[in-house]
């Protein structure tokens, strides 16, 4: 059998490339007997029939799977962010940090709208952007018409898959555009025969860009923790994961526990209070929960 990964899903097919070329599968009944269903991004052993037909008889083992858009094995996500018109939230911006950080995405964030901003305000946004840098987070900064944007992201998209995630209005459409030119064909016909938006009725691919594959849909928009148990969000917070191997007690929630490294190095102005902060809310929403049957 030979092996590929799945590029594009559409109509019952997997198109699963190799060397070059893309070749049209069907899936196993096996996969519906047991539940399980192919997704693009997928590493697949498949049974090659004729020049370009065949059927994928195995699924690897995936590293994550994401429902929005439906991809597996994702390295990472471009987080786009505007600075103004909406206003940079901190808030929002952790959610979807911690999200990501639990389906083992490495975020890359990109803020946009920086020509929008004032001098002083430019000064308060640095102090951030600062703050995650040294969480250890790649931040990119972004302006309408910036013709230096694609020379600084096609180095990192190199052989990752990506995706692109953010919250709405704040160009991620028209980044993926950018990223991908021969969207912007896809994107008149559909709207011109159809009247619909631009990502309606399309079906999720793989694209190669930057020496890399980048999903050729905008992802999602909001985020939840209904995958992230209590333990489990210090893991989502990088800098309190390196502190908490010093903490008292395993299993410390940096709360109330005596002796935790986390507030500590809160007290000594280590960690950043608004990130502290942004920890104790999500913490309480994932307590108050409820539960899954």
């Amino acid at each position: 059998m030979a092996q590929g990964r799945i590029r594009k899903a559409l109509s019952g097919y997997y198109y699963v490339y190799q060397n070059g070329e893309l070749i049209q599968c069907r899936g196993r009944g096996v996969f519906r007997n047991r539940g399980e269903s192919p997704l693009v991004g997928d590493i697949v052993d498949y049974t090659k029939e004729g020049e370009s037909d065949g059927y994928v008889m195995k699924i690897h083992p995936r590293k994550n799977e994401l429902v929005r858009p439906p991809i597996a094995n994702v390295d990472q996500a471009i987080l786009v962010f505007s600075v103004k018109e909406p206003d940079f939230n901190t808030v929002l911006l952790d959610r979807f940090l911690v999200v990501l950080e639990s389906f083992s995405v490495q975020p890359i964030i990109c803020l946009t709208k920086m020509d929008l901003l004032a001098e002083d305000e430019k000064q308060q946004l640095q102090e951030k952007i600062a703050d995650y840098e040294a969480i250890g987070y790649t931040v990119l900064t972004t302006f309408q018409d910036d013709n230096t944007l694609m020379e600084r992201l096609y180095p990192l998209l190199e052989e990752k898959i990506s995706v692109l995630a953010g919250q709405s209005g704040v160009g991620k459409s028209t980044l993926l555009n950018t990223l991908l030119p021969e969207l912007q064909l896809k994107t008149g016909e559909i709207s011109q025969s159809l009247g619909r938006g631009k990502h309606t009725t399309r079906h999720v691919e793989l694209i190669e860009v930057g020496n890399g594959l980048l999903a050729d849909t905008p992802g999602f928009s909001s985020f939840d923790f209904d995958t992230i148990e209590k333990e489990e969000l210090t893991a989502c917070f990088p800098e309190f994961l390196r502190l908490s191997e010093n903490c008292k007690f395993r299993g410390c929630l940096h709360t109330k526990e005596p002796k935790c490294a986390v507030k500590e190095a809160l007290a000594r102005g280590e960690v950043r209070p608004y990130r502290y902060e942004h920890y104790e809310q999500f913490l309480q929403e994932i307590m108050e929960r409820k539960p899954r049957y």
